[in-house]
């Protein structure tokens, strides 16, 4: 069958394709172009740069396309309720960066607690400024998860490796579920704010997480306390945590996705109690093939009349 990427793609993952026989193409294409040439295709496989709207699923549906898939979690770039509703699978790779994101935040406790990225500067700057840059220890500090999924779950397990202990919120998960990962369930958010020495952020962003982290929410968090947020940009107020840091409402912060990416200004650049990584999560070489190969695995299923492990849109399917 026709398989069209136009994303980057991990060769293992073009590879597997043609290994099963498939026909690939790989283009960049821009939307228009891609408007123009969905319809001969019967799988459409992107990344994050790709937008599958509306108007492309539809275009699509009126060939031969079947499947989309989305080698990464996130699916907010692909019109998934259309997709659903017309017949077209989505399916994604949310294993696929569970490792990388993990230890990414992991990276950033790290730095936050042992002001690594001051250390740095300082040193390449001329200066030796150690009585400045006491730190603190991760081991026996609260780490409090606010989703508890994959890849909080494997934070979890990395920060346990620190004798972290680990509490957090997921209305998805059962107590008992996460208690087998030896994480503590909170019944809300508000718990975890104020008992944490460090909030990790693990969800996607959509309406009813946008801003989940606002005003209210930090002032709830010690004195003491970082957030980070190598989840997804608009789950954090940016404008209240540049207040709350700037207060020194809270210790620090550090940031690896934001509500407009790139940013083109925003007076958080102006902290020296906030970390910056420029949406790096899953940008890992095992990730990337990780998440290229499990969502070439998944639309093989579907184009095989299979039923795929990771459909996303699943309760919109006609």
């Amino acid at each position: 069958m026709k398989i069209l990427i136009t994303d980057k793609m991990a060769e293992e993952a073009i590879e597997a394709f043609k290994d099963a026989g498939h026909n690939v193409t790989f283009d960049e294409m821009d939307h228009d172009s891609l408007l123009n040439s969905i319809a001969d295709y019967d799988a459409l496989m992107v990344r994050s740069r790709t937008k599958a709207t509306e108007e492309i699923v539809e275009k699509g549906a009126k060939g031969s396309l079947k499947v989309i898939g989305r080698a990464g979690i996130g699916v907010d770039n692909i019109d998934i309720k259309k997709a659903g509703s017309l017949g077209i699978k989505v399916v994604n790779a949310p294993t696929g960066a569970t490792i990388s994101v993990a230890e990414l935040t992991i990276g950033h406790m790290l730095s936050l607690s042992r002001h690594l990225t001051k250390a740095d500067k300082s040193m390449k700057d001329g200066e030796w400024i150690k009585k400045q840059l006491k730190g603190t220890e991760l081991h026996g500090k609260t780490l409090g998860l606010i989703g508890c999924g994959n890849i909080g779950q494997k934070t979890a397990e990395l920060a346990q490796a620190f004798g972290m202990k680990v509490i957090g919120f997921d209305p998805f998960i059962s107590k008992e579920d996460l208690a087998k990962k030896h994480i503590t369930k909170k019944e809300n958010i508000e718990e975890v704010m104020q008992s944490s020495d460090i909030i990790s952020l693990h969800l996607p962003h959509t309406e009813k997480t946008h801003y989940i982290i606002n005003e209210n929410m930090l002032s709830k968090m010690k004195e003491s306390a970082f957030l980070i947020n190598c989840a997804r940009g608009g789950t954090v107020d940016e404008s209240a945590l540049y207040d709350a840091l700037k207060n020194k409402k809270i210790a620090g912060a550090a940031l690896d996705v934001f509500e407009h990416e790139p940013p083109k200004e925003t007076k958080l650049t102006s902290l020296d109690n906030i970390v910056f990584s420029p949406h790096l999560g899953a940008n890992t070489k095992e990730g990337q093939i990780r998440a290229g190969t499990v969502c070439a695995e998944q639309v093989m299923k579907v184009l095989n009349g299979e039923t795929p492990d990771h459909w996303v849109n699943k309760p919109h399917m006609n």
